[in-house]
């Protein structure tokens, strides 16, 4: 028969055993076949110890090429990070070693290229699987194995990780059926626009939830900027930061690419605040803490939002494509430096199987942002990646002359649709609930159109709008 004694000693060595266990490891989101950045800045490679103050060195192929102390972490942990610099054309594969005097982990397959994460909501999340072309897609990949990506798992969190939760733990994976099947189509198609630019390698990060308000995404401290002071301490959820963007943070990335708002259309006018507050953040936050390995001002991509219902007249989706560019209009701008859209809103899928506002036409999506990041994220000239803006105006009589600073491309004008509207009495010309009529395009050239404003009569012009609908018009048919 077993004394309490016994009984007492057993549990207490079991609890010591379970305690004392060593660790050493890299990060959750470091596997086999993962991507890391290449250039001068560097790139970090980081894991946890469970010896504090205990050296670690890291080598390629051999060659120690950086070491570091293992030290406490904002998180209340044991940590160990070191910058890796790679300035060579040689972008792998590698194999990637830490040793410390609890052992040596390795990395396979280890390569350097530009690393972009891929977040937003359920656009962004849209697999490739749904494509009416994936097959070729899959067939086609095994062209690109020099792309590699990982998806993160879905997961809130109530408070800021400093690594994946461990039910949540993904690879990286090279590309193949099985791995991009479930894999963002956007994301991926973009990562290949940018690897046949380049030819080297291409990390893809996805992390994305469907269905979520930028809320979600955005930090406490980049929802205080858009909240009175009144309101501070009852600020949105920032479960989806806490969870899948904050255990990225140590690691560095070239850019972001983003497509979310559908969620916020209800209340649109805050993300004009709330959109340029959020990526200010992210770009502070993951430059600091992958010790300004990620720069400070990394380009930031987005997707303005598609048409949806055929036939609507609603104005949420407009005034939210608005806020999109930080009430602008275009990007980059004073608000949201270095920033680059996809034009989308002539994009409308209304025969989706998955519903109108999920466009299968993730090819044009991922195109349009691929062609201006070129120009943006990249700095190549002579690219037509942007459209007409307004310059300056004149009215005669009847008439309202629009010229445009040209952009990249000349004006371009469908015959069959009218988008643009004109209001006549000041007091009437709320943007969404206004009085506007039709102002049919008479005339047109490569820098300038001309309206007929015929129908405010005798009443003086007040203000004119272009494509303020939520489904301006069919597939590739706006001016």
């Amino acid at each position: 028969m077993v004394d309490l004694k016994t009984i007492l000693f057993i549990v207490c060595l079991s609890l010591c055993i379970t305690s004392c266990e060593s660790t050493f490891t890299f990060a959750s989101s470091y596997s086999d076949h993962v991507v890391l950045q290449k250039g001068t800045r560097g790139t970090i490679v980081w894991g946890k110890s469970s010896k504090l103050g205990d050296t670690v060195h890291v080598s390629l192929n051999g060659h120690e090429v950086a070491h570091s102390n293992v030290t406490h972490d904002a998180y209340g942990g044991l940590i160990w990070m070191v910058k890796v610099v790679m300035t060579s054309h040689h972008y792998g594969p590698y194999n990637l070693t830490a040793r410390s005097s609890l052992g040596a982990i390795t990395l396979h397959d280890v390569m350097f290229g530009d690393v972009w994460l891929c977040s937003g909501q359920s656009n962004m999340e849209f697999t490739l699987s749904k494509l009416i072309n994936d097959t070729s897609e899959y067939a086609d990949a095994s062209n690109y194995q020099d792309i590699r990506v990982f998806k993160a798992n879905h997961y809130h969190s109530s408070s800021s990780l400093g690594d994946f939760h461990p039910h949540t733990i993904a690879s990286w994976a090279k590309p193949s059926r099985s791995s991009l099947t479930s894999f963002s189509a956007v994301c991926w198609l973009f990562g290949k626009r940018l690897s046949s630019q380049f030819g080297y390698p291409i990390g893809l990060i996805e992390s994305n939830f469907g269905g979520t308000k930028i809320e979600l995404w955005s930090s406490p401290d980049a929802l205080s900027q858009c909240s009175s002071r009144k309101r501070a301490n009852n600020i949105a959820n920032s479960g989806l930061w806490n969870g899948m963007i904050s255990p990225l943070l140590r690691n560095t990335i070239y850019g972001t690419i983003w497509y979310q708002g559908e969620s916020n259309t209800p209340n649109p006018g805050k993300y004009a605040c709330q959109f340029p507050a959020m990526i200010a953040d992210w770009r502070h936050k993951f430059s600091d803490a992958s010790l300004h390995t990620t720069s400070p001002s990394f380009p930031f991509g987005f997707v303005q939002l598609a048409g949806n219902h055929n036939g609507t007249n609603g104005t949420y989706f407009a005034w939210m494509r608005w806020t999109q560019t930080a009430a602008y209009g275009k990007v980059p701008n004073a608000k949201m430096p270095n920033t680059f859209m996809a034009v989308a809103m002539d994009l409308p899928d209304f025969k989706s199987p998955y519903g109108t506002i999920h466009p299968r036409f993730k090819h044009d999506v991922a195109s349009r942002l691929a062609l201006s990041a070129l120009g943006v994220a990249y700095h190549q000239s002579g690219l037509e990646y942007q459209g007409p803006y307004p310059s300056n105006y004149h009215v005669t009589g009847h008439s309202l002359n629009i010229e445009y600073d040209q952009g990249r491309t000349p004006i371009r004008v469908n015959a069959n649709v009218t988008n643009f509207e004109v209001c006549c009495s000041y007091r009437e010309c709320n943007l969404n609930y206004g009085v506007w009529q039709p102002a049919p395009i008479t005339s047109h050239d490569v820098s300038s159109i001309t309206l007929d404003t015929s129908p405010c009569g005798h009443v003086p012009l007040s203000a004119v709008r272009y494509a303020w609908r939520e489904s301006p018009c069919a597939f590739k048919e706006c001016a």
